[in-house]
């Protein structure tokens, strides 16, 4: 009765959202565009293709974007959206303070005849103080400035101690690397040769557009000294391995672990309190540890003018966006067209508003929400969510792969998640930074010493589970494990994602795999190392720890097999979170389209079973198109794999596609059962 009672909810959620709704959806006749899918293909050889092929076919990647698709479409309208909030605030006559902010941030960074007009001088300063660095100790003092927000061998912050998640933290991890991945400067794989031919092009004319001279060269001992770092970083499947990255020392510590540093000056920088109101020492949280040492050598080894060259470099990669129009350009040239294929850097007013959902992102999403987020659409995803998550409760009383004790504590946690929907509570105070007009290089700095100085004065206080990490306007979602949330933008709650005039079965198979998926990463290889409170332990037997593994190694291989370009494999071990949310995310979503039709058939619609619809739906969502260039870089250094197998991984492991597309052996992506990985 519990399990009835609970999904039943669901039918009325939705109740008026079928395709015989008075209003008609965004998307076809019922929630899919048709016309989009090429019949010619058999779902089982590619289902991404048969859903999204024709639209492929004529789909055209815009100069100014890495990609075309549901998620671009959705950010270029969220975009839009802000544009228009923020130049409408020129008109307002009595702008509030914060609002005054907003327009201030944006009307300086928009204002490219004043930033050609000063060219370096805003900057002038922070470039003799890189050039004027004369010792170790004032290389470490650099790393560490907040203010400056350039390259740092070492990665600092303040978060959250996974294992006392009441508790904020002092951070360290390793850093250091201006392409994305290691492997970029490892690999002898042709495209990165490449890319680093065009990386090494790129520090040379930084530097000589800055006025340094022999810059080639000094160029040169650049990649030199980042190739050192790459060589002795962690790959990517061992830094996203929360059992091998928490490593809690004192600070005093440090200087044991990597004496070539000099860690007082480094952490002094930051203005870290280095004893607690107890009057204990403060200890931090080092991820790869065993990097730490030789990464340390690697500065001691490393003559001080390489650093200054170094820190100088990339400070002008940081602050380009705001420097006169050759800087900004050089930099697009490598980042956005190297690295992501695009061959026209944004128009300014959309890097705009960009700039300010970035520094102010609440003040703006309060604006966002008031005029784009109504309260009952609000109240419509908190209500799928609730359901998502019952859902996912019924299924884990009938795991047969799970046992008692571990079942009693994944339920435990499932009833503890706490839902974030549209935006926060309690909006950000931004009274305490300071945005004046026509000052952007101080506004840029003064945004990044007002976010750090928030966090230090917090640090010795109980964590505030009541922030946020995405802004209103944000098109994605995410887990926290030390929180136990899950969060959803009000941007993401719309077509294709929700559309409350589709079908059920198109908003399941859309938003309800998305909700499944996060809800999914508390139970996936990592967030499965966190208990209902947040706290970073391990609660599972070591039988259903087993089981659990062997079945997520079988996604590895899976996903390893996958080739998005010739030559180029999705490395399994390191997107393998996010393929088990995947796919757990869809198999919960479905068996919660099941049971919200309450034992009646789902009624057949322009000639597409209901399951059929919601596969159709899934796949819509991971329609993109993307440059050859972008898929590399997302290949190699993301957590996610490109959308074609999000679309592919998922589908071929549930019994029920197989059934609902007539899928057999023979055909491409077939898995015969015993091969099909089965978590929920």
């Amino acid at each position: 009765m519990r399990l009835i009672s609970a999904f039943g909810l669901a039918a009325t959620v939705l109740a008026g959202t079928s395709a015989l709704a008075a209003d008609k959806p965004a998307l076809g006749t019922f929630g899919v565009d048709l016309s989009a899918m090429d019949r010619s293909i058999k779902p089982g050889d590619n289902f991404f293709l048969y859903v999204n092929g024709n639209w492929m076919k004529g789909a055209v990647i815009p100069p100014d974007r890495s990609s075309t698709g549901s998620f671009q479409d959705l950010q270029i309208s969220s975009e839009m959206r802000l544009r228009t909030l923020v130049e409408e605030l020129a008109k307002k006559p009595n702008p509030s303070v914060e609002e005054r902010k907003i327009r201030d941030l944006y009307d300086g960074f928009v204002d490219t005849n004043a930033i050609e007009a000063a060219g370096l001088k805003p900057i002038q300063k922070d470039l003799d103080y890189f050039a004027g660095l004369k010792s170790p100790d004032d290389v470490a003092r650099a790393m560490a400035s907040v203010k400056l927000g350039t390259m740092s061998i070492y990665n600092i912050g303040i978060g959250v101690d996974d294992k006392n998640p009441d508790n904020y933290s002092l951070n360290l991890s390793q850093a250091g690397l201006g392409l994305p991945d290691r492997d970029y400067y490892l690999s002898d794989d042709k495209a990165l040769a490449e890319t680093r031919t065009a990386y090494a092009a790129y520090l040379t004319d930084m530097m000589t557009m800055a006025g340094m001279s022999d810059a080639a060269a000094r160029a040169a001992r650049i990649v030199a000294v980042e190739t050192e770092i790459a060589k002795v970083s962690w790959t990517r499947a061992d830094r996203r391995d929360a059992d091998k990255i928490y490593n809690p020392m004192q600070i005093s510590e440090l200087e044991l672990l990597a004496p070539e540093f000099p860690w007082d000056k480094f952490i002094g920088e930051t203005g870290i309190p280095l004893t607690t109101p107890k009057g204990t020492g403060r200890y931090a949280i080092v991820a790869e540890k065993s990097a730490f040492g030789p990464l340390a050598k690697i500065f001691a080894a490393t003559p001080v003018s390489t650093w200054r060259d170094y820190l100088a470099v990339h400070y002008l990669r940081h602050m380009s966006a705001y420097l006169p129009k050759k800087f900004d350009d050089r930099n697009f040239a490598f980042y956005g067209t190297v690295l992501g294929g695009r061959t026209q850097q944004l128009d300014r007013r959309t890097r705009g508003v960009r700039l300010v959902d970035g520094l102010l992102g609440e003040a703006l999403g309060k604006i966002y929400v008031a005029r784009y987020f109504p309260p009952d659409a609000k109240a419509k995803a908190d209500k799928l969510v609730s359901n998502l998550l019952k859902a996912y409760e019924a299924d884990i009383q009938i795991l047969d792969w799970m046992t008692p004790q571990t079942r009693a504590r994944a339920l435990e946690k499932i009833r503890q998640f706490t839902p974030k929907i549209g935006y926060p509570d309690h909006w950000r105070d931004y009274s305490a930074l300071q945005i004046r007009q026509n000052d952007l290089v101080d506004n840029i700095q003064r945004g990044a010493v007002f976010e750090w100085e928030r966090d230090l004065k917090r640090i010795n206080l109980p964590v505030d589970k009541t922030e946020w990490g995405m802004t209103p306007p944000t098109i994605n979602a995410y887990y926290n494990p030390s929180f136990n949330e899950i969060v959803f933008p009000a941007a993401i709650l719309q077509p294709p994602f929700f559309d409350p005039n589709a079908d059920d079965a198109v908003n399941y198979g859309g938003i309800g795999a998305v909700i499944g998926h996060e809800i999914s990463h508390g139970f996936d290889d990592q967030g499965s190392k966190y208990d209902g409170k947040g706290v970073f332990q391990d609660w599972w037997s070591a039988a259903d720890r087993t089981s659990f593994d062997k079945r997520t190694a079988m996604v590895v291989s899976q996903y390893d097999a996958f080739e998005p370009l010739p030559g180029l494999h999705i490395i399994g071990k390191n997107t393998l979170g996010e393929n088990i949310a995947d796919i757990a995310g869809l198999s919960i979503a479905l068996k919660a389209y099941h049971l919200s039709l309450g034992g009646k058939p789902a009624p057949v619609i322009d000639g597409f079973t209901g399951d059929q619809r919601f596969f159709l739906s899934f796949a819509q969502v991971w329609r993109t198109k993307m440059r050859d260039s972008a898929t590399r870089t997302q290949t190699l250094s993301n957590e996610h794999s490109v959308s074609d197998f999000r679309a592919i991984g998922p589908t071929r492991n549930m019994d029920d596609w197989y059934a609902a597309f007539d899928v057999k052996p023979g055909d491409k992506y077939y898995l015969a059962p015993d091969q099909r990985v089965r978590l929920w």
